[in-house]
């Protein structure tokens, strides 16, 4: 188990409880105004504690994680879980699973640039409305 502390850098914290892939990205998004603590824009250097709700503009939408413990060291994913408490409304999770499922036509490496009927056909196949299955 982790060594708890009574409070932490918000980028250690962040990188910490894998939020961020690396300690960089987290102090990235601190300085890009993409985090905030209680509402208020945060530097990478802003020490956070138990009970503070952090809220990380990623992936199109706003996470917002309650902090139950401050860990300084990396862990595992379930022990992870144990150190905050996810507060991101349905919402903002309805709208990250239709980004994801979004399909966007890729074409093969090698082929190239589409030809202008290429284009004219992907055009005319994205702007007709995907209707629901009865």
């Amino acid at each position: 188990m982790p060594e708890i502390l009574n409070s932490i850098r918000i980028d250690k914290w962040l990188h910490a409880v894998r939020v961020c892939k690396t300690r960089l990205i987290a102090t990235d998004l601190c300085k890009r105004h993409k985090v905030s603590v209680d509402g208020q824009a945060v530097k990478p250097s802003r020490e956070i504690r138990v009970g503070q709700i952090v809220t990380v503009r990623k992936d199109s939408i706003d996470w917002q994680f309650k902090v139950l413990k401050c860990i300084e060291k990396r862990v595992g994913a379930k022990i992870a879980i144990e150190c905050y408490e996810d507060l991101t409304p349905e919402e903002q999770l309805h709208k990250l699973k239709l980004i994801k499922g979004a399909w966007v036509p890729r074409r093969l490496k090698g082929e190239g640039r589409p030809t202008k009927k290429e284009r004219r056909d992907m055009d005319r196949l994205l702007s007709q409305p995907i209707l629901p299955k009865d």
